[in-house]
């Protein structure tokens, strides 16, 4: 029953400035042994990006290629445009050799918590 009340509250609480708020949980894996050169890059192309809430960049304690991207956003396409700006597409540019795939993606609708301004 406290799943389908939170299901119920949660259009309400996942809005942000009347939009709904969008979230996305990555790994990225990096090419052995470059692992911090990919944090590093990944920092330095991602320090202003309008409607972005949060962004953190995580090391893996289980793998020592494998970092975890935790983003939210006021919104889905504040997301899709950041993807545009000219000091992401450097980052993604300067990462991309040194990246070695992909592991799990998640899409998510934040309702709250500390730091995104809607506890």
């Amino acid at each position: 029953m406290i799943g389908g009340a939170a299901a119920a509250l949660a259009p309400s609480l996942a809005v942000a400035g009347g939009k709904t708020m969008y979230g996305l949980i990555g790994q990225m894996k990096a090419a052995p042994g470059k692992r911090d050169d990919l944090v590093a890059i990944l920092k330095e192309g991602t320090e202003a990006m309008p409607g972005c809430l949060s962004y953190i960049l995580a090391l893996d304690p289980t793998d020592a290629d494998a970092i975890w991207i935790t983003e939210v956003w006021t919104d889905k396409d504040s997301h899709a445009a950041s993807l545009k700006l000219p000091s992401v597409q450097a980052a993604i540019a300067k990462a991309r050799p040194i990246i070695a795939g992909f592991g799990h993606r998640f899409e998510t609708t934040p309702v709250g918590g500390v730091g995104i301004g809607s506890n």
